[in-house]
């Protein structure tokens, strides 16, 4: 049986996927993340929906969290540094770094990290911080 918590997670994400606006999403993940402190997938998407509304301060809070609960998780490095980056805090470079790593050890997660990046700029056309990231990770 599925939990409350992971129900309303994927109804978040099929509404995200099936393309509603990202500030009418926030509050569904703030409500998963309140719910699920401790789950970072939901701390990841958060952040993401926040860089996407220029809530930049509050990603970095979201984006810091989840990589606090899961140091591995690609996406979740990805988002920290566009908040680092949209803030102008420093740390950006670490993270890259990892990043880099990553690729180099699981080739395979360079797909779902350009589908990622693609979903950005679908979503934020002329999202600076991101270009930069996909030319660093040269992906």
């Amino acid at each position: 049986m599925e939990s409350t918590e992971e129900s309303l997670f994927d109804q978040a994400m099929a509404r995200y996927e099936s393309g509603t606006d990202a500030i009418e999403l926030i509050k569904d993940f703030e409500a998963i993340t309140s719910t699920a402190p401790n789950q970072s997938a939901g701390w990841t998407c958060l952040a993401w929906l926040q860089l996407l509304c220029n809530q930049n301060e509050e990603a970095l809070r979201s984006a810091r969290r989840a990589v606090k609960l899961n140091r591995q998780d690609p996406q979740s490095r990805i988002n920290l540094c566009l908040a680092l980056l949209e803030t102008k805090s420093k740390g950006v470079r670490d993270h890259i770094e990892f990043l880099q790593r990553v690729l180099v050890a699981v080739p395979d997660l360079e797909k779902e990290l350009k589908n990622s990046i693609e979903d950005g700029f679908t979503r934020k056309p002329d999202w600076q911080s991101l270009k930069k990231i996909k030319n660093w990770l040269e992906l």
